[in-house]
């Protein structure tokens, strides 16, 4: 069985790591599957360093499509004419995307139209906004799958609610959870956490990626002055480029304010692990956060995995400064709810899914 795994963004690679291995070690056992790692970016994409696939003990991508567009359509066309033109050369018998972005829904589309089967890893994530793109990209690539793989039950709902054949629907756990526990004694710690003089669990950790947060000033700058003026942490910030200016030109500066370039996959790790609290608008991050039981604040009104919040280890403020506020109290008095691990969050999501298509095609 000859499977193609598609990422469309460096966080893909966090879950694609632990089933390439998986994959390996199902060969290894003398199981008929193969996979084949496709990138549909440029392999001189600035956003993987050169140690990641080294961080994450796995393989370079056995090919890059080489689609940088930022405009959706021209994006979008382009994947479908590469994909195609790549499964013409190299046939598969399943197409394997991961979450919600515009090369998997693109990817999706030319799998089906060739008439191979379709696999979603992290399925069955909704905000029920139609304005958000991804919720677009999830409808459709769900809609054209085979295999739905989930990483929680709140996931099967949605799923069960739209219609989707339960049969197609394989709870599976989650996978970001296996590359966190495979990684976790393999942390390294920054060279700037000397050079800062930061000590464990006494600082915070901030990260900011969200367009539509950092298109907005005012929101933005009340932010940045309800962060600065309720905690005396320092406040490590790895960011890229484009919001290190965004800051720059609002003049958000603070001596508490750390703001490092954007680490390694290793380094980030330890970073969080280590942290007093956690900011982000990132979805992996806050999923990183309640398996490492760092409180976590949440820069917006949606969780891609509810869970999260019902346990109560991250908590969702939107962009609103007086819930930011009322968090960041509870932090400090050192009053953050503490809460079991969901369901299968066991390092076992790899595994379970390549059991899952070798039952399927034995």
């Amino acid at each position: 069985m000859k499977v193609t795994i598609i990422a469309g963004a460096r966080p893909n690679f966090m879950k694609i790591a632990p089933l390439m291995r998986a994959i390996r070690a199902a060969k290894a056992a003398g199981k008929n599957i193969t996979a084949r790692l496709v990138y549909t970016g440029s392999d001189e994409d600035k956003s993987l360093e050169p140690s990641l696939f080294t961080d994450l003990d796995m393989p370079r991508p056995d090919v890059y499509l080489h689609v940088d567009d930022t405009d959706f359509f021209q994006r979008m066309a382009g994947i479908l004419v590469a994909f195609a033109r790549e499964l013409e050369q190299h046939p598969a018998q399943i197409v394997l995307v991961v979450d919600d972005l515009t090369p998997t829904m693109a990817c999706s589309i030319v799998a089906k139209k060739k008439g191979i089967k379709v696999a979603h890893l992290v399925a069955g994530t909704r905000s029920f906004d139609m304005d958000m793109p991804k919720e677009v990209n999830s409808m459709i690539t769900d809609g054209l799958s085979d295999y739905l793989f989930t990483a929680g039950m709140v996931a099967n709902r949605n799923l069960n609610q739209t219609g989707t054949e339960q049969t197609h629907v394989h709870f599976v756990g989650n996978i970001l959870i296996d590359t966190l526990r495979y990684n976790r004694t393999r942390l390294q710690r920054p060279v700037a956490f000397s050079i800062m003089r930061l000590k464990e669990k006494e600082y915070l950790l901030l990260t900011l990626n969200r367009h539509s947060l950092l298109n907005n000033d005012n929101a933005l700058k009340a932010i940045f002055h309800t962060m600065l003026e309720k905690t005396d942490k320092p406040v490590v910030a790895p960011l890229h480029t484009y919001v290190r200016n965004k800051l720059v030109a609002l003049g958000i500066t603070s001596e508490k304010l750390h703001i490092l370039p954007p680490q390694p996959y290793l380094s980030f790790g330890y970073l969080v692990n280590h942290a007093r609290g956690i900011i982000t608008d990132s979805g992996n991050v806050a999923e990183e956060a309640t398996f490492l039981g760092i409180p976590c604040i949440t820069l917006s009104t949606y969780a891609e995995h509810p869970e999260t919040v019902t346990i109560g280890t991250n908590r969702l403020v939107g962009e609103d400064p007086e819930a930011l506020a009322d968090a960041l109290d509870i932090l400090n008095k050192g009053e953050w709810q503490e809460g079991r691990l969901p369901e299968r969050w066991d390092g076992r999501a790899a595994e379970r899914i390549v059991q899952t298509l070798l039952g399927e095609h034995q």
